[in-house]
């Protein structure tokens, strides 16, 4: 995965709560300028529903009150004009029993005025004037979600009709005057209605408020316009609200989509004097307006947020800045500290944040004492070097004038003990037995000096060459401690096949196989065994030798293959050792590529080394 900086990271991070906390907060005001719009169209609606009712219920009082005002004794025909009316009739009092209208055969039956909404037949409207059936004819348009029809065309009316009963001395009705206005296409009626309860509003060629009052299902008196900019006279209600108010004769509330248009609709049946339903009663607001109000709401609310957003992440964006830089210049100083470049200093722009300032101060105290201490450290050095290099020259003059003299004395010492400087008796050839031992070991250790001079100065050369482990190695080394090994009554027992070979450096080989026999014969058990085994483990040779005695602990492991380390156990103080031989063993061995450990096993332990077979 790829690493991002810091500065993207704080930017990532301050942009992902920005843009949640804004998603959130937009989503929260469009819920509430929703609703709240939802709320304020259906309170608007139900207000206007109850200003149309009472308009229309006014209107039809009015007829009243000019019933009682009017001297019914003029003609009928001057009052019709007067009281502007669309009919106006005075029958006796047996016709009003039977009259088809339930407003005068009430009025007639009770002998009081009343006031109401009824149906004209058709049968009656072929009675009436020829404009009033003009005016109540109209003609029936499909209309989507609409119940199913065969009907064409509408042949009934629908009016505001009042009676009042006229009685003789005696109080008895003797006759019945009775008036209305016809509602079919009676567009002064409900604009009067319309302007009374929204005002006269528009928006984009549509009025914000329409009123429509229904026959049975039919449009027939409107102001709602259709796609044509005309009156949608003889569309009709969709069967949802129809069965709504019919069948159940309640109000009907929702947004309903009205000649194309979404408007928050109120429908209401309208009764006769007989609580029969007979038509509907629709006001209706258009929503545009109110989402147009509502989008420009959310889009000042949005560009708010988005202000709000942008100077969040400017801020974030400084702050950033101001916490990414300085640490990109601390990493730098690090960077530069990493290759050596000490003594660097940060300078940080003052603006910084006070806790980076002080790790800022911080770095730059530890750069400059670094720095001291990386110019005591090379002088150290230096003076190390300088004791390193008299210590490697005396260490290469002594151990070389060591093996001249020492060749010297070994050779007059085997001399005089084999008798060749003449015969010893047998207390002086034990004490010259006694100073050749000592001797040997002496020669041994300055050998091991001068090995060790060679690879302290890294003069440790390898000439590698074909040679048979056994044959070459092993088998001269088993000859040059046979002594010890037969005075400690130790038996060798050889697995390294004569004919494995590899390419190394025989004399380095010869080192190891030395330092590995010798060990094993001194720290060996007596009486016990060494037992040498080779085997060829892919491009590697695995070089095991193996010797009875105490087990070496994972403790005492752990000091093995060090330089002068030796350990602490009853034998050391049997046999004598620099603590060099297993520490020259690992750098020859390692100088061929190869690597050593000691496995300790249950009565002894095996020294085993790999090397290269090529």
């Amino acid at each position: 995965m790829k690493k991002r900086t810091l500065k993207n990271q704080i930017l990532t991070s301050f942009a992902i709560v920005i843009a949640v906390l804004s998603v959130s907060t937009f989503a929260l005001g469009f819920y509430i300028v929703k609703t709240d719009v939802f709320e304020r169209i259906q309170t608007e609606v139900e207000r206007s529903l109850k200003g149309a009712r009472t308009v229309y219920e006014e209107e039809i009082r009015r007829i009243g009150v000019s019933f009682e005002i009017a001297d019914l004794n003029k003609d009928p025909r001057v009052l019709r004009e007067k009281m502007r009316l669309h009919y106006f009739y005075r029958i006796p009092y047996a016709q009003a029993i039977e009259h088809p209208s339930e407003i005068v055969s009430f009025a007639a039956q009770h002998g009081r005025s009343i006031g109401g909404t009824r149906v004209i037949g058709p049968d009656e409207l072929a009675t009436m004037d020829p404009e009033i059936r003009r005016r109540a004819h109209i003609e029936i348009k499909p209309t989507v979600l609409a119940r199913p029809t065969n009907k064409t065309s509408l042949d009934s009316a629908m009016a505001k009709e009042y009676a009042m009963p006229l009685t003789d001395s005696d109080g008895h009705v003797e006759a019945v005057v009775f008036g209305g206005r016809i509602i079919n296409q009676d567009y002064e009626f409900v604009d009067h209605i319309r302007q009374l309860v929204f005002g006269g509003d528009e928006y984009r060629g549509l009025p914000v408020g329409t009123v429509t009052i229904f026959l049975d299902d039919v449009r027939i008196s409107t102001n709602v316009l259709d796609e044509n900019g005309r009156r949608a006279v003889g569309t009709r209600v969709s069967e949802v609200v129809y069965n709504e108010v019919f069948g159940h004769g309640r109000p009907w509330l929702d947004r309903a989509i009205v000649v194309g248009h979404w408007y928050m609709s109120a429908y209401e049946p309208i009764i006769n004097i007989n609580d029969q339903i007979i038509g509907i009663l629709y006001v209706g607001i258009l929503e545009e307006p109110f989402h147009h109000r509502a989008a420009n709401l959310l889009l000042a609310f949005l560009a708010m947020i988005l202000v709000a957003s942008i100077v969040a992440f400017v801020l974030a964006y400084i702050l950033a800045e101001s916490v990414s830089r300085p640490l990109t210049l601390l990493l730098e100083g690090t960077q530069k500290l990493s290759r050596g470049e000490v003594g660097h200093l940060i300078k940080l722009p003052q603006s910084s944040v006070k806790e980076i300032h002080q790790l800022a101060q911080s770095f730059n105290e530890m750069s400059v004492r670094l720095e001291e201490r990386e110019v005591r450290l090379q002088e150290n050095h230096q003076k190390l070097e300088e004791l390193n290099k008299s210590y490697l020259d005396l260490l290469g003059f002594v151990a070389h004038e060591l093996k001249g003299l020492l060749s010297s004395t070994m050779l007059n010492a085997y001399a005089l003990r084999d008798g060749f400087l003449g015969m010893i008796n047998f207390k002086q050839k034990k004490a010259v037995d006694s100073i050749c031992r000592n001797l040997d070991y002496l020669a041994a250790t300055v050998t091991k000096f001068l090995n060790l001079s060679r690879i302290e100065r890294g003069n440790l050369e390898v000439n590698k060459t074909r040679f048979s482990l056994w044959k070459d190695v092993f088998a001269h080394s088993v000859q040059t401690f046979s002594k010890l090994i037969n005075d400690k009554n130790m038996k060798v027992i050889n697995h390294i096949d004569p004919e494995l070979t590899v390419v190394a450096d025989p004399d380095l080989m010869l080192i190891v196989a030395n330092n590995l026999i010798n060990n094993a014969a001194k720290y060996g058990t007596e009486g016990g065994q060494i037992i040498l085994s080779a085997r060829t483990e892919g491009p590697m040779v695995t070089v095991e030798v193996y010797n009875d005695g105490r087990p070496i602990s994972e403790q005492e492991r752990a000091m093995l293959f060090r330089k002068f380390s030796r350990l602490n156990t009853p034998e050391k103080k049997k046999v004598k050792g620099t603590g060099l031989g297993l520490y020259i063993t690992k750098q020859i061995i390692e100088s061929h590529g190869g690597h050593i450990e000691v496995q300790a096993k249950e009565n002894g332990n095996s020294f085993i080394f790999q090397i290269p077979k090529e």
